[in-house]
């Protein structure tokens, strides 16, 4: 007998393949269980709405996007340099997996205060922020009892997943910062205004995405002249956006 934790990641499994091929607006709970093998009222076992589902694709989306991050920083001399190669990194992310990228970032369509993924009756994208105390059935949030009568292990929440990524990258830029003090002998530079580094990771992060879209939709390949393939012309403009927020690298 499939257990039901192999079954939800087939479940997740069959929507990371849809998102992939076309995107959020692609996934139904009857395509996954067609794709499962499972019969059309399966998914609902685990994913009681829409949102809990595509939160738990998201989160793959997420956990492969930390980890690329991982890669590409390892060797980085600088915090400069990590930058660099993590911004590199996000914007091909985005146009290698167009489909996750764009609903990885969609909170208006995800469930990012609730579980990941959830058996049935814990409230996932329904009662976010859940309490203990409001329940009738005795059970925490995150302990549901599975099919076969035990808890099913707590899953994160999709906030816990993608919150530090953004807190990572405002270190590394403080980090920067700190490196460059004695570089810059005390004169301001692009991004650095005094601004926190919060506001600074938040305009980059932003100024990355939409550089990713951009790109992605054909816009700033046709304004530039080039063809969407042209990556070096791509590794420029996110060498330019890193200048824009943090200032010229230091050779």
């Amino acid at each position: 007998m499939e257990s039901g934790g192999s079954l939800r990641e087939r479940l997740v499994d069959a929507g990371v393949e849809l998102v992939t091929a076309g995107g959020g607006a692609s996934v139904g709970l009857r395509e996954i269980a067609r794709r499962a093998g499972v019969s059309h009222g399966a998914p609902r076992r685990y994913f009681p709405t829409h949102h809990a589902l595509l939160s738990a694709i998201a989160h793959r989306g997420f956990a492969d996007l930390a980890a690329r991050f991982t890669a590409a920083g390892e060797g980085a001399a600088t915090s400069r340099e990590r930058l660099r190669a993590i911004a590199t990194a996000y914007v091909a992310y985005a146009v290698e997996n167009r489909g996750m990228f764009e609903l990885m970032f969609r909170h208006d369509l995800l469930d990012s205060d609730g579980p990941a993924d959830g058996p049935a009756g814990d409230g996932t994208g329904d009662r976010a922020d859940d309490d203990p105390g409001d329940r009738t059935d005795g059970r925490t949030p995150g302990h549901e009892t599975g099919e076969a009568g035990g808890p099913t292990p707590e899953r994160p929440r999709l906030r816990e997943t993608t919150r530090p990524l953004f807190r990572d990258l405002a270190r590394l830029i403080a980090r920067h910062r700190a490196e460059q003090q004695g570089a810059a002998a005390g004169s301001a530079t692009p991004g650095d205004a005094g601004e926190p580094p919060e506001v600074t990771a938040a305009a980059l992060w932003a100024g990355l995405h939409g550089l990713a879209q951009l790109w992605i939709w054909g816009s700033l390949p046709l304004m530039l002249g080039t063809v969407p393939a042209d990556t070096g012309r791509l590794d420029r403009l996110v060498e330019a956006a890193l200048t824009a927020h943090l200032g010229p690298a230091h050779r």
